[in-house]
């Protein structure tokens, strides 16, 4: 391994702290609270395995042999224990909704209870069976000639039902300012393109279920020959998925953006009808050219729209239709859809209750209607205040980390400087609520209740058109367990739901916490500077500032990370895609050195303590460890394997923790012990 790929890090990285207190960069700790508890889960240990060996299963093994996985789950772990918690929390604000017989029409209470109700009412669902979705049927059967198709996949992307074709409304990536359409490759119904094309027996099995499943669904619908159409629907679909790019082509943004105008896409696509596709989508008059994803696919599609008899077209939007709406139709339906996609494809044993799928639902169709209720019951004022202050040590961290980078060159780092510094952070919930006013809700229409959700969203991205970026949105509601880094806002999100037990305790020793909220908090930060964010500017523009020898020196870097993951396998016959995963894999190498930093940081020169037999490094890792603590089902891995960009949970701990300089310290990792690596064959970043 060549000399570049040394640890920047000193080997005293707590030594930071010995200096903090004396510069006016360093915001002060009013987060660190002297505690006597570590936030350690001591009884989740499993003392047979040395940290030294594996340190996911040290830190955790005993929670992973005793945790079963439920049975409406595919996986199960410290983000769904505090998604748990947060459903029940929500489960309070949407029943209580229902439960109020005064609710005034029009009103949130209104909103929430009665699409509540209507999702309960299986036996209004049963006697109506695909009724609700007759006149959607009756527009795919009305479909007479093949330049219908761009018309009939527009409504549908309007109505969430899914078409060859995608589209988004978002920022220009070259010119953050504007908000443009983007077109891109989908309309498939396993997970991504591997699931049809890869020569795997699993996968195989999958498709021959697949094909078993499309038959039954079509059946369902009144279909005599349902083996025959789901055969040709199957096989157009394999077509679909042998155009479309790779998860790996599609990680790069340079690539990824092609703008066309009209006239160009109609030359591109001669048999697809682009004008009536942006009248449909309501996007006509609102913009003079799309960002295409993926040129060739576009191509390929055209050849397959003339190649594809009608009666195929036909029969694969009436599919799309069905397995979309499925879950709101009559239990039939309801079985058929889960037994597939629950059991078949994710490996849950039975699908989750009744009231538990219909707070769901309301919760993601009326997301900032539910959070905002939610952030009033249940976010502490004091919570956002700590997490702000945690945020502030992080951008110090990172502002030191780059300064003293001896691989990048100067004109790169003031560069990077200069992005970090109009880095924006959100936190807990927005401060300008969406106004749902506009949204019909039925109590006795779920179908219909559904779809007109679904418009309402599609209608609020295209209003979007022809205005400024609204900067104070947000991507994600306050009551989602997860976080976010936007490259063309520049920003790190943090839902309120993000900031609590199990994965922030505010009765813990902040060393805990700067591991288990910390590592999202540099995992975020992180992404501003990962092979894809690291090609946009502060301004949120896709424009490259780097020098050609740093960017080289980069690279190499990544390519050592891809082949350490590439040799991680959760599963007998299934590697992680280390080119895949490589962004998330930066953010966690990177989020947990800034994890470390911004704690030394925090304590402005006060000693750390040692709590419960654990010195302040070890409770930070321990912290980060069990947040990320998880196991899953087999069909859940090789589907996480095959098209998340996420590496499994232990490989998250142990590929991160074996290139920590600060791991090796604290546990006294030597040659010989399963988590070392070399010092030459190391890797960190930032």
């Amino acid at each position: 391994m060549q000399s570049i790929l040394r640890s920047t890090l000193a080997a005293g990285l707590f030594a930071v702290a010995a200096h903090a207190g004396a510069s006016d960069d360093h915001p002060k700790a009013s987060a660190v609270v002297a505690a006597a508890v570590s936030g350690v889960d001591v009884a989740a240990i499993d003392s047979g395995v040395r940290a030294q060996d594996d340190f996911f299963r040290y830190s955790q093994g005993k929670w992973l042999k005793d945790v079963e996985i439920p049975a409406d789950r595919s996986s199960w772990g410290a983000f769904n224990a505090a998604q748990d918690k947060v459903e029940g929390q929500i489960t309070g604000i949407i029943a209580g909704a229902a439960r109020d017989k005064g609710a005034k029409a029009g009103s949130a209470a209104q909103k929430m209870g009665d699409y509540y109700t209507s999702y309960l009412d299986e036996a209004r669902r049963d006697a109506l069976g695909l009724q609700p979705l007759d006149a959607e049927l009756a527009r795919v059967k009305a479909l007479k000639d093949k330049r219908g198709i761009a018309q009939l996949a527009a409504h549908f992307s309007r109505i969430g039902a899914g078409s060859p074709l995608d589209m988004h409304v978002g920022q220009d990536n070259r010119d953050a300012t504007r908000v443009v359409v983007s077109v891109s490759q989908s309309g498939l119904g396993l997970p991504n393109r591997d699931y049809y094309l890869q020569d795997d027996v699993r996968l195989q099995d999958i498709r021959d279920k697949y094909q078993a499943h499309v038959a039954k669904m079509l059946a369902l619908a009144g279909h005599a020959d349902a083996a025959a159409k789901a055969a040709r629907v199957v096989a157009l679909e394999t077509d679909i998925a042998r155009a479309q790019w790779s998860a790996v082509e599609n990680r790069d943004p340079v690539k990824r953006y092609n703008k066309r105008s009209l006239a160009q896409l109609k030359e591109s696509m001669p048999g697809f009808d682009w004008s009536a596709w942006m009248k449909e989508t309501g996007a006509h008059g609102k913009v003079d050219a799309l960002i295409v994803n993926q040129p060739s696919y576009l191509a390929a599609l055209d050849r397959l729209i003339a190649a594809t008899p009608l009666g195929t077209w036909r029969t694969y939007f009436e599919l799309r239709l069905l397995g979309s709406y499925a879950p709101y139709l009559s239990k039939p339906f309801v079985d058929e859809g889960f037994a597939f996609r629950g059991a078949i494809l994710s490996g849950a044993k039975e699908n989750r209750a009744l009231d538990k799928l219909a707070v769901a639902q309301v919760n993601r169709d009326l997301a900032e209607m539910v959070g905002k209720v939610y952030v009033e019951r249940h976010f502490p004022a004091e919570r956002k205040q700590q997490v702000e202050a945690m945020v502030q040590h992080f951008v110090v961290a990172f502002r030191e980390g780059i300064q003293t980078l001896d691989w990048m060159s100067d004109e790169t780092k003031q560069q990077a400087q200069l992005k970090l510094s109009k880095l924006k952070a959100k936190i807990g919930y927005p401060d300008k609520w969406r106004d749902y006013s506009a949204l019909k809700i039925a109590r006795d229409d779920l179908v219909g209740n559904v779809m007109r959700a679904r418009q309402f969203a599609h209608d609020h991205a295209i209003a979007k058109l022809g205005k400024p970026v609204d900067r104070a949105a947000w991507s994600m509601p306050p009551q989602t367990v997860n976080a976010y880094y936007s490259p063309t806002l520049n920003e790190v999100v943090f839902p309120a739901a993000r900031l609590q037990y199990p994965l922030y305790d505010a009765g813990a020793e902040p060393a805990v916490n700067y591991g288990a909220v910390g590592i999202s908090i540099g995992h975020e930060i992180s992404h501003a500077f990962d092979d894809k964010g690291s090609q946009f500017d502060g301004d949120g523009n896709l424009r490259n500032w780097w020098t050609k020898e740093d960017a080289e020196k980069f690279a190499a870097r990544g390519k050592v990370l891809v082949a350490q993951y590439a040799a991680y396998s959760p599963l007998a016959g299934y590697n992680v895609n280390g080119e895949l995963t490589l962004g998330e894999n930066i953010a966690d190498n990177a989020g947990a050195i800034m994890a470390s930093r911004a704690y030394a940081i925090s304590l402005e020169g006060r000693p750390a303590p040692m709590i419960d037999g654990f010195t302040a490094e070890q409770r930070l890792f321990m912290g980060l460890a069990q947040a990320r603590r998880g196991k899953a089902r087999d069909a859940a891995l090789i589907s996480q394997v095959k098209s998340d960009p996420h590496s499994p949970p232990e490989f998250r701990v142990n590929g991160s923790m074996r290139n920590h300089p600060g791991f090796y310290r604290a546990y006294g990792v030597q040659p010989g012990d399963k988590m070392y690596l070399a010092p030459e064959q190391r890797v960190t970043f930032w």
